[in-house]
């Protein structure tokens, strides 16, 4: 290996965007080493990924399937506890945290504490536990990136500039694929449809969250934490065609964009091998054949999800981990069919509306809070 190549430990690398982000290491094998693999359950996949990539450090967060993993000569790490293990034995330069769900929260955790440099693609980490994310990498030194397209997009207009003059955020949002649907309308929405987003191929809770503008209000913690910014100073914008990924407003009233083709390749790469930008062949941005570009306020009457978010953000202590574990189950119920669609912010709101807040300190205060709101959605239906 070269001087410059970099030991990437891929953790959910079964889904959508570890998969994309090993089509870039395929892509630059002599600048991206993949040194170890987790995945959920998808054994057989995890197993086609280090025969190609060869891979002998593995992990699969259900313990069932880790011992269906045929992989010769493969150390095999299991359950939650196993994932964490994998990031101390990997021992990379960098973490993609990948692994949907608050799940990823604990690993994530280890590697920032060792002073691993984590890339960060799913929200929920920062969204239950930002203060403990940030100051766990604020004491090892290691930085925290991010993967998701609109929270790379503000770290790539911050580049250069002062944190302490930005006046505002504005994160754009697709709208998903129900902005245009009635209340009534709304009601009869199935998981196959919710399924199906518009522009972006994703994960089904990532999807799912999209369409109910859950996904938003996650990214709302991402900006927060990530970039020290204020909840007061960070406004959503539906933008539809998904080519605006988000802008930063400065206090002199400049406004700076990054803009790009809605593929998620793009930013992964940036996380791959920030601070440099490498040169690529992926789809480049024809504004002419874009043609326009809108921009419209977010409906939170009909997609309460939002509101609900912005509400636990700015009241903290227990009420964010409250809302991304009432999230978590309310979207798995309406997966199963055993809710409606509008019934995910119903049972958001509930939980928030009687959990009784307390301060968080550690991890165990973050689980205790998650916990408590799984019961309670589960409870209610």
């Amino acid at each position: 290996m070269s001087e410059q190549t970099r030991r990437i430990l891929v953790l959910g690398s079964t889904g959508s965007i570890g998969e994309q982000t090993l089509e870039m290491a395929r892509a630059y094998p002599e600048r991206l080493a993949v040194v170890g693999l987790a995945a959920g359950r998808n054994a057989r996949r995890l197993a086609a990924q280090a025969a190609e990539f060869g891979v002998d450090l593995l992990a699969l967060a259900d313990e069932a399937s880790a011992g269906g993993l045929d992989v010769p000569d493969a150390r095999v790490f299991a359950g939650a506890d196993g994932i964490c293990d994998l990031v101390a034995a990997a021992r990379p330069d960098l973490v993609i945290g990948a692994i949907s769900g608050v799940a990823g929260l604990r690993p994530l955790l280890v590697a920032l504490e060792a002073g691993i440099d984590c890339a960060l693609a799913n929200k929920e980490p920062l969204v239950a536990a930002g203060g403990l994310v940030t100051e766990a990498a604020r004491q090892s030194g290691a930085m925290l990136l991010p993967i998701d397209s609109e929270i790379s997009a503000i770290f790539q207009c911050l580049r250069g500039e002062d944190p302490s003059e930005i006046e505002a955020v504005l994160l754009t949002a697709s709208g998903g694929p129900f902005s245009g649907l009635s209340p009534e309308e709304l009601q009869e929405v199935t998981p196959e449809r919710a399924l199906d987003h518009p522009t972006w191929q994703m994960g089904r809770k990532v999807t799912i969250d999209s369409a109910t503008l859950a996904n938003k209000g996650f990214e709302v913690f991402e900006v927060h934490w990530m970039f020290g910014v204020d909840v007061r100073q960070i406004q959503v914008v539906v933008h539809h065609q998904s080519i605006i990924h988000s802008m930063v407003q400065f206090q002199d009233g400049s406004v700076m964009a990054q803009m790009g083709p809605p593929d998620m390749r793009i930013p992964i790469q940036f996380a791959l091998f920030h601070p440099e930008r490498v040169a690529n062949d992926l789809p480049r941005l024809s504004l002419t054949e874009v043609g326009s570009l809108t921009f419209a306020e977010p409906d939170t009457e009909r997609f309460p999800c939002l509101r609900l978010a912005f509400s636990a953000a700015r009241a903290g202590r227990s009420y964010p981990a409250v809302l991304n574990a009432a999230d978590e189950v309310a979207v798995g119920l309406f997966l199963d069919g055993r809710i409606a669609f509008t019934r995910i912010p119903e049972l958001i709101e509930r939980a928030l509306a009687e959990h009784q807040a307390f301060e968080v300190h550690r991890l165990e205060d973050v689980e205790e809070a998650g916990r408590w709101a799984r019961e309670y959605v589960r409870d209610l239906v």
